[in-house]
């Protein structure tokens, strides 16, 4: 078994950091780990990503470098220990877009309006290679509705029903896969955005959490930020930013509005399958206490003609998040192990 806190105390003596005080400042759904580091009155961000839990921050690294060369506020990287998975990184501070919007409500809209338009910038941007987040991807993924969500619920997954989803779902989302492809960081929205009032245009605002980033389909990291899984985000702010993005990009807004709804369906059907399977497998049952909101996004996009031949496969097969079934995903925690 590697010794985490030797590896750790031997990254930071070797960037000047090892007197360092140390305090938590978040966790995630990964293996990953953030602290924050004060020495002199200065600050940093320890990320710690263990490589024997299956975390990697070379993509991290190699998207930071996209980001900041574009003009955007990723955080420098200071120092970096890839064999070991750690980060020195620059501190944004704590000013997450959701505490700068719950201290003063009237901030909601400026903050919101200066994410989709660093989103514009960034869609302006000639993309890295990456992989895409094509029609066969973004199917699997949603089929986690199915594999655990499903599967936690009823006690078994139904493999006709998922198989007939995964066909019509497929079918669906290849019609998005001609579109120009940009990067999409995947994880956008107001707990990974930080608010950087000094700075000015899109720098404005900080990014956090985007080594998973692929290429895909221009909506999606507007459903992303707008279909928000941890704070709700009323349907008028939603349509006012949907149609400044379309403004903003010149595409048409038909096609664009259809894509919004499906990848919005995509994502949160991924989402609810996420949520369920990190309580079921990795014991943390207070995601679950997220599935309503996402269940109100799934079933927002379901009520759009995009949605028409795939919405009575998910009805009929995936049963609403009533509170006993919200209870019983909880008291299954940790009792289904990964296949």
């Amino acid at each position: 078994m590697p010794d985490r806190a030797a590896f750790r105390s031997s990254f930071l003596e070797s960037t000047g950091w090892a007197k360092a005080t140390s305090e938590l400042v978040a966790g995630d759904a990964s293996n990953r780990r953030y602290d924050r580091l004060t020495l002199s009155g200065d600050t940093r961000i320890l990320m710690d990503a263990p490589p024997d839990k299956g975390e990697d921050v070379g993509p991290f690294v190699t998207i930071t470098a996209y980001l900041r060369g574009v003009g955007l506020s990723a955080p420098k990287i200071y120092a970096q220990d890839a064999t070991h998975g750690f980060l020195l990184i620059e501190d944004l501070s704590d000013d997450l877009f959701v505490r700068v919007i719950e201290s003063d409500n009237t901030r909601e809209t400026p903050l919101y309006e200066a994410a989709v338009d660093l989103l514009l910038n960034l869609h302006r941007a000639t993309p890295p290679d990456l992989p895409r987040y094509d029609a066969h991807v973004m199917t699997d993924a949603a089929c986690l509705a199915f594999d655990w969500y499903q599967r936690g619920v009823l006690g078994s997954v139904d493999a006709d029903a998922r198989a007939a989803f995964e066909t019509a779902m497929h079918a669906a989302l290849e019609t998005l896969d001609t579109t120009q492809p940009v990067l999409i960081q995947r994880d956008y929205h107001a707990e990974n955005l930080i608010w950087l009032p000094k700075r000015t245009g899109s720098k404005r605002v900080g990014l956090l959490d985007y080594q998973d980033a692929m290429l895909g389909h221009p909506a999606y990291d507007l459903v992303s930020v707008l279909q928000d899984a941890r704070r709700d985000v009323s349907p008028d702010l939603q349509h006012r930013m949907v149609d400044r993005y379309v403004a903003g990009s010149g595409c048409p807004a038909a096609p664009f509005h259809d894509a919004y709804a499906l990848l919005g369906l995509q994502r949160n059907l991924r989402i609810l399958g996420v949520f369920a399977r990190l309580s079921l497998a990795y014991g943390k049952p207070h995601y679950i206490d997220l599935i309503p909101r996402v269940w109100g996004h799934i079933e927002t996009d379901l009520s759009h003609p995009v949605a028409a031949e795939i919405a009575p496969l998910i009805r009929t097969a995936l049963p609403a998040p009533t509170p006993d079934i919200l209870q019983s995903l909880k008291d299954q925690c940790q009792t289904i192990p990964l296949p």
